[in-house]
């Protein structure tokens, strides 16, 4: 690996490889780079990706998912944790398309394809103080999540809603449902492995502006409706964490996301809803809690995006 653009240190990913099966990385890369043919990453990126992506994330993620399928006989789930505008969609993507290059199908699901119906979700954030249509703890049906995974797990379906955000004039809505047969699933969201804090632990955190009373109250009730999503958490298999060095690093993202949402679609968060969205994503769950996520691997980016530490995680 040597020849590759990378900066993370290969010690601590040599471990990570070693857990997944391989005896060591240059192995794990000599057949990785054996099969270029079926890659095709590009195909599924807007630019050419870098090799730390490529070979510390992407390929890492996919040869575990690989090894679950091929080694065992129950039905696996894993976990992306990732802030908005990370690349976690995209990455999804590619693992969807390479999976079957390979004779098995991965279903990579969001989160937030079970937000609540409409109905639902306008008693559900009602009066929050940012006055977002959806996003944090306590916007998606998490009973209707668990009762899909559950029973993908036991007969080998997957029956669940897809959220299309354009719907009710950018509020968002369930378009349709959609039916599958995957071998594996991944399951990505922005808060996927949160927990709620303890007391001692969940300190008021210096915000610019500061927190309002109203949002501190809030948070209170979020970190109640933390609480009901720890089931799901318990379903997943294994989570990978693709956390930046500074949480601030996701505003510029999820900005550059939306405007480039903006120009493909002709519609996405801007001016006021834009710097509403950000701050519900800033404040609505102390960062603390990101600290704390249990995943089994962690990948810390830089603002450019680009790994600097991949490593089986010592939570």
């Amino acid at each position: 690996m040597n020849d590759l653009n990378i900066e993370f240190p290969l010690d601590d990913f040599e471990k990570l490889i070693s857990q997944i099966g391989w005896k060591t990385s240059d192995e794990w890369f000599k057949f990785w780079n054996s099969k270029k043919d079926k890659l095709s990453i590009d195909e599924f990126w807007d630019k050419k990706v870098n090799d730390d992506w490529i070979w510390g994330l992407a390929l890492p993620l996919f040869s575990q998912a690989y090894k679950f399928n091929n080694n065992c006989p129950e039905r696996k789930i894993i976990g992306i944790s990732a802030l908005p505008g990370t690349g976690k969609t995209t990455l999804g993507k590619w693992l969807e398309n390479i999976s079957l290059k390979f004779n098995f199908k991965i279903s990579v699901i969001s989160i937030d394809d079970f937000y609540l119906p409409s109905d639902e979700m306008e008693l559900a954030i009602k009066n929050n103080p940012w006055n977002v249509s959806r996003g944090f703890p306590g916007s998606h049906s998490i009973n209707l999540l668990r009762e899909k995974l559950l029973e993908w797990k036991a007969d080998g379906i997957l029956n669940r809603p897809v959220f299309d955000k354009s719907l009710r004039n950018g509020l968002g809505d369930r378009s349709h449902w959609k039916n599958d047969s995957p071998d594996l699933v991944i399951i990505e969201g922005w808060f996927l492995g949160v927990k709620p804090l303890s007391i001692d632990k969940n300190k008021i955190e210096k915000f610019h502006p500061p927190l309002s009373t109203y949002e501190t109250s809030y948070r209170v009730n979020i970190q109640s409706n933390l609480e009901k999503y720890i089931d799901i958490w318990r379903l997943i298999d294994q989570i990978w964490h693709l956390k930046p060095i500074k949480f601030e690093y996701m505003n510029l993202w999820k900005t550059h996301q939306e405007k480039s949402m903006l120009i493909k679609r002709g519609s996405a968060l801007q001016d006021k809803k834009l710097f509403n969205f950000l701050r519900m994503l800033n404040v609505s769950i102390p960062h603390k809690s990101f600290d704390e996520i249990s995943s089994d691997v962690l990948l810390l980016i830089n603002q450019e995006r680009k790994l600097i530490n991949v490593s089986v995680n010592k939570y």
